[in-house]
């Protein structure tokens, strides 16, 4: 049976009816034009699909659109502000740390909610951080750094 729900994305308020087998990626991609978050595996091993829900990566292929009824999401098209990119995304430029780029979403909401929490992460915290996200290309060491050094820029007021 369908279900009207209410969810805040990227800061806009939006009003849905949802099958009740609806996933979260389904709408934000099929529904609200979303793409950033992609269908790698559908089971929740790669992470291509990671958003924040209240600040918390999660996969979005896996949770049910009626489960987020009064949270809040942030995907990947919302981080930036008035056209400048967040400081993760930044780093992960400077330090090469996108080759296809399939993986670089998820990989970023995760470095962000890991930074919201802990903006001085070891290593083993930001592997720890980005263990649910596969990359084929960078082989990871790129990326780690891409995270540590956002950490130096990151003081948990940019646009979230």
């Amino acid at each position: 049976m369908s279900r009207k729900i209410g969810i805040k994305v990227n800061g806009t308020e939006h009003e849905l009816i949802v099958e009740p087998n609806e996933t979260l990626l389904e709408v934000l991609r099929n529904r609200l034009g979303l793409t950033g978050a992609k269908e790698g595996c559908g089971v929740g091993d790669c992470g291509t699909c990671t958003v924040l829900v209240d600040g918390k990566a999660v996969n979005s292929c896996l949770m049910l659109c009626v489960a987020v009824d009064g949270r809040e999401i942030t995907t990947i098209e919302g981080i930036a502000s008035e056209g400048k990119l967040h400081p993760i995304q930044k780093a992960f430029i400077d330090e090469g740390a996108i080759q296809c780029g399939y993986c670089t979403p998820g990989m970023v909401l995760s470095a962000k909610a890991l930074l919201e929490e802990n903006p001085g992460p070891t290593e083993e915290e930001v592997k720890m951080a980005i263990a649910g996200n596969l990359c084929r290309c960078t082989g990871y060491k790129r990326i780690i750094n891409a995270i540590q050094t956002a950490a130096g820029r990151f003081d948990g007021t940019e646009h979230s």
